[in-house]
């Protein structure tokens, strides 16, 4: 197959998947992981798509649900970034939940030896925490997602309400002004969905490349939303009206 043909069929894919993984493409063409790297590279460059350490992605659609190994290796720093600035806001002795984000999952790395109640229903989270002497954890169980490494549905919803909490941080795939903040996940959706009313304070942890976006599902306004942490500086329009939604801003 041309090179010109294999990455034709390679936006096919990815404007269908909306993520993908190296090593899946190397064997769809029966190519190397090297070949299939080149292709993603210049994909990147002509601005198509954005590459991570195993695969690439794109944001386009409503229903864009990027696969775990790709989002975990995603803006990494900038997750790093806004876990450190979350960890200002976290105060020992806090009752915390952090939800299956990747950005959540920094949170956890951060905060690890603070003297905190921490809930979460993120395996990656768990497995991270749970030999913390320090951290009273707190698993909520259900089913269990592979491809999000979480636990989610009905259980995991019904035992969230035993919860109550001083500080939610939570994740989304998209920020709009004109329609909130929304998801791609419906599992991963309704536990936010539910969160948002479990806690006295509300944090949206939400890198530079979810504004201005909106997704398949609605979680909420910003009426709820006590603050939001992000990795850059906001246009003065974002700044404007996160002012007149009473939502604090920490870059």
């Amino acid at each position: 197959m041309l090179a010109v043909t294999r990455k034709g069929k390679i936006k096919e894919i990815i404007l269908e998947k909306k993520s993908i993984t190296v090593l899946e493409l190397s064997k769809f063409f029966s190519v190397t992981e090297e070949t299939i790297r080149r292709d993603l590279k210049q994909l990147e460059d002509e601005g198509f798509l954005t590459r991570t350490y195993g695969g690439a992605f794109i944001q386009d659609g409503v229903g864009n649900n990027v696969d775990l190994t790709i989002r975990e290796t995603a803006y990494i720093e900038n997750k790093q970034n806004i876990a450190e600035k979350c960890r200002e806001i976290i105060k020992n002795g806090d009752s915390i939940f952090l939800d299956s984000s990747t950005t959540a999952y920094q949170i956890a790395k951060a905060v690890k030896n603070m003297r905190l109640t921490v809930a979460s229903n993120s395996l990656l989270i768990i497995n991270e925490l749970c030999e913390k002497e320090n951290i009273h954890l707190v698993t909520l169980g259900g089913a269990y997602l592979p491809d999000d490494k979480a636990f989610c549905g009905n259980v995991t919803l019904k035992n969230l309400e035993q919860y109550y909490f001083d500080k939610v941080f939570m994740s989304c795939r998209s920020l709009s002004m004109e329609h909130g903040i929304t998801d791609s996940h419906e599992p991963t959706a309704s536990i936010r969905q539910s969160l948002i009313k479990r806690s006295q304070k509300v944090y949206i942890v939400a890198d530079f490349s979810k504004f201005d976006k909106t997704s398949f599902l609605t979680i909420s306004d910003f009426a709820p939303v006590t603050g939001l942490v992000t990795d850059k500086p906001l246009n003065q329009k974002w700044l404007d009206f996160l002012s007149e939604q009473n939502v604090e801003i920490f870059i």
